[in-house]
């Protein structure tokens, strides 16, 4: 029987690379955007049996029943992100409490909406990043709930137990749509690899992580050892 796989957060980067590389093995797979049409498009696009659902994780009143056609759920990976630049100086409560719901509150209400239907065969992947030991100006919000996926992994292991929970935190990573086609050779200059991440260098540890019966309660940092 195929692996099932859910990807929120699957239309785009990393999370379509997954959804992409979990497609081709011929799993079943599951991808989520806030918009149902993007959805739809890049399952298409991706082929193979991949079924996209529309599912707002700042709107977690609404997780349940978004999710209440999919299951069981072999692989859970909870990829989606959002950025700003929220300064202490103009801080927007509103855009705050985005973010805060979105990570926080909406990851654990798909975990949650997925209790019942979650196998035990696999596990969870929850994604972080590095915002929360590199800040920089306006990230505040960012690094925080980056920092606070460290603690979800801590409960959520605990309380899924004997499912496996873990995170990833990629540095910048190169050739993601986001960072294509900006400037980062101070970056690379302070990489001990010499170079930046790659989408299929986090792919390949998110399959890692996923797949390993053994990794549990791990904060992988992917960031070619970036000083």
């Amino acid at each position: 029987m195929a692996d099932s796989v859910l990807i929120v957060g699957g239309t785009s980067g990393i999370g379509r690379e997954l959804a992409t590389h979990y497609a081709d093995r011929g799993c079943n797979v599951v991808l989520t955007s806030r918009d149902a049409g993007r959805a739809a498009k890049a399952a298409e696009e991706i082929g193979g049996a991949v079924q996209g659902i529309a599912l707002d994780l700042s709107q977690p009143h609404d997780i349940a029943a978004n999710l209440a056609g999919v299951g069981p759920v072999d692989f859970l990976v909870l990829a989606a992100i959002d950025r700003d630049a929220n300064t202490v100086t103009d801080y927007s409560i509103t855009d705050a409490l985005h973010l805060v719901t979105l990570k926080l509150v909406g990851y654990t209400e798909v975990v949650h909406a997925l209790t019942d239907r979650l196998t035990g065969m696999g596990s969870v992947l929850l994604f972080g990043g590095m915002a929360r030991v590199r800040p920089y100006p306006g990230s505040t919000t960012v690094s925080s709930i980056n920092a606070g996926v460290l603690g979800m992994v801590r409960t959520l292991s605990v309380e899924l137990a004997p499912i496996r929970v873990n995170s990833i935190h990629p540095g910048i990573v190169g050739d993601s749509p986001f960072w294509v086609g900006k400037t980062l050779d101070a970056v690379v200059a302070n990489t001990l690899t010499g170079k930046l991440t790659t989408m299929a260098e986090v792919v390949g540890a998110s399959v890692f992580l996923l797949e390993n019966g053994s990794a549990n309660g791990v904060d992988l940092i992917l960031d070619g050892g970036w000083r």
